[in-house]
């Protein structure tokens, strides 16, 4: 078992922030970058996950965004507001951002760098697969192979989630822990599906345990606004050349499977998993077959 004390959190100073992250497994086996995908944190990449991957023969890396976990939160920066959000949406006006998803991965890279790391396999989830995506495009030697999970192209033409979806994904995290509490759990059983049992206890002391690490929602908000004020990828992706993987579930509620079978499409000689009963998360009883993906891809 991974001993996941806090004493194993480290901190490196890249880009004018910090980045909290945490290694396992052999510095001498080939390197594994795990970035996690909007308002969630590195601890969302499961212990038993990451063990899985160290079995396979992998140091494994997972890190905290930057404005979420222990990494710099960018207090009393600007924070865009709703009608700005708004007018970039129905009217395709300009969302000025304090970053967008090309930092977020140079932010990637620059751990990398501090880690003395030449080049990685890099897995992202969500918006860490978009993050693990523009990592591949701006810093293609950077990057030894790509796992793009449940994510995206940016195609502002692809399906979109189901408004009620949207609705409660974007509903404000209340302040109250224990109001918290039922609104993150509510929230992913719905991420969950129905196909997979949701273990409402465990998750919920999980979630209990990742809020007191972080609540920081003007930094979540801020990483929405990252995603929509980058561009769409497809173009840029059609000239990626490395091995490359794209999972997503074929019940994926919050970013349809549609927009994984684009994705794969986009990347010339990629694989494509779809998985049946996976919604947006990364249910234990698929583990080994997104890990013997991984690890095929990566060989």
């Amino acid at each position: 078992m991974i001993d996941s004390h806090i004493n194993q959190e480290q901190f490196a100073e890249v880009n004018g922030i910090s980045l909290c992250y945490q290694t396992f497994g052999d510095p001498n086996n080939k390197p594994l970058l795990l970035i996690m995908g909007l308002a969630t944190q590195m601890i969302h990449w499961d212990l038993g996950f990451c063990q899985k991957l160290v079995d396979q023969g992998f140091w494994v890396i997972r890190f905290d965004n930057r404005d979420i976990g222990r990494s710099t939160m960018l207090r009393g920066q600007k924070v865009p507001s709703i009608i700005s959000v708004a007018a970039n949406q129905l009217f395709g006006k300009k969302l000025e951002v304090l970053y967008d998803l090309h930092t977020m991965a140079a932010d990637a890279v620059a751990l990398l760098d501090h880690l003395n790391i030449q080049a990685s396999h890099v897995v992202g989830a969500s918006m860490g697969g978009m993050i693990a995506q523009c990592m591949s495009i701006d810093f293609p030697e950077r990057v030894l192979s790509l796992t793009s999970i449940m994510s995206t192209t940016g195609d502002p033409s692809l399906p979109k989630p189901k408004k009620s979806v949207v609705l409660k994904v974007m509903k404000p995290a209340p302040k109250d822990p224990e109001a918290y509490l039922q609104y993150a759990l509510n929230l992913w059983q719905l991420l969950n599906g129905t196909h997979y049992y949701f273990d409402k206890e465990k998750v919920g002391s999980f979630l209990q345990l990742a809020r007191e690490r972080s609540f920081y929602p003007k930094g979540i908000w801020r990483q929405v606004c990252a995603i929509l004020a980058s561009p769409d990828r497809t173009q840029a992706l059609k000239q990626l050349t490395l091995p490359a993987l794209v999972i997503h579930g074929d019940q994926d509620p919050l970013i349809p499977v549609a927009c994984g079978i684009a994705t794969a499409s986009a990347i010339q000689g990629s694989e494509l998993m779809i998985l049946e009963g996976m919604a947006h998360t990364l249910p234990e009883p698929l583990w080994e077959q997104i890990i013997s993906g991984i690890a095929n891809i990566a060989r």
